[in-house]
């Protein structure tokens, strides 16, 4: 079976301050190396809008409707010191979701081994009911409950290699012993949450922080020691991953120093954990990454490796 990419036109008209990191340049560097002939067995597919039914499984619907209100018929509205929204957001947002969400159904269904969904803004930071960190919308997060409520996933595993900690998934699902949610961050670092005696009310949250300076060797020790065991423990139905790329060496918002390879090694050693307990599925979604060379250089490595694994 293939490996799915889902994409859209509108993720490049979510707008951004100039000089700000997020920025539309991240989506086509990712489209650039994609494109590439050894890419070419990916199967395609644009991703459709998703709903407010989706959204309010994480988000409360008055959270949808301030974020569906803050957007500007014309120029920037800034929601907090580093997230804004455009004209364009509302729909790149929601193509997020719903790019998310297809992923869900194509693997559930079992019409493809694996899917990644390169869509932006991001969404580790959303907590159920606060846009920050540049996220709006927690497509992780949305994609682990569509899951559990279409096809009944009793397990999901969330795993997030960001270099930031996603304290917006941790916040969802703090007190769900369904959803075990894994993260290596670099730590002390925005959003200032991710020790590793945050646990959770049901002990299904796992912290596994680096520290700045750290590279391949420290995290992957930190997945093979700390992740990896709980995750096999808990025998997901379902594994999402949270791809950010910005531990990479190269990125400017973080102080790690992981390479291509090591974003493919974990990429790897959680379609391993799928294969074993998850009849392979695999569902991943775009987080942070922000030098575009580095970026797209990881996203080629995870794909890839997503591809022929």
């Amino acid at each position: 079976m293939a490996t799915l990419l889902l994409h859209h036109t509108s993720f490049l008209d979510h707008l951004t301050p100039v000089g700000h990191p997020e920025r539309p340049d991240r989506i086509r560097a990712i489209d650039r190396i994609l494109e590439h002939e050894k890419f070419q067995a990916l199967e395609r597919e644009v991703a459709p809008m998703g709903t407010v039914v989706d959204i309010a499984r994480c988000h409360p619907s008055a959270y949808v409707d301030m974020i569906h209100n803050a957007v500007p018929e014309e120029g920037l509205a800034r929601l907090d010191a580093d997230t804004t929204v455009s004209p364009g957001s509302w729909e790149a947002a929601m193509r997020g979701v719903g790019g998310a969400c297809r992923a869900v159904d194509e693997v559930m269904e079992r019409k493809v081994k694996n899917a990644f969904s390169a869509s932006r803004p991001p969404g580790h930071h959303a907590e159920r009911d606060r846009a920050m960190g540049f996220c709006l919308f927690n497509n992780a997060a949305i994609a682990a409950r569509y899951a559990q409520s279409k096809f009944g996933a009793e397990r999901v595993a969330i795993v997030d290699f960001d270099v930031h900690h996603g304290n917006g998934t941790q916040d969802i699902f703090w007190s769900d012993p369904s959803v075990m949610y894994c993260s290596t961050h670099q730590m002390p670092l925005y959003p200032g949450s991710g020790s590793a005696s945050e646990r959770g009310d049901a002990d299904t949250i796992v912290n596994a922080p680096l520290m700045a300076g750290d590279g391949g060797a420290e995290f992957r020790e930190a997945m093979e020691v700390t992740i990896l065991p709980r995750l096999a423990t808990f025998a997901p139905d379902l594994v999402v991953i949270s791809a950010g790329f910005d531990a990479h060496a190269r990125d400017p918002l973080g102080g790690l120093n992981l390479v291509e390879a090591d974003f493919a090694w974990a990429t790897l050693k959680l379609m391993e954990i799928a294969d074993k307990h998850a009849d392979g599925r695999v569902v991943s979604v775009l987080e942070g990454g922000y030098d575009l060379e580095g970026l797209a250089r990881s996203v080629a490595a995870h794909v890839m490796t997503l591809m022929t694994a």
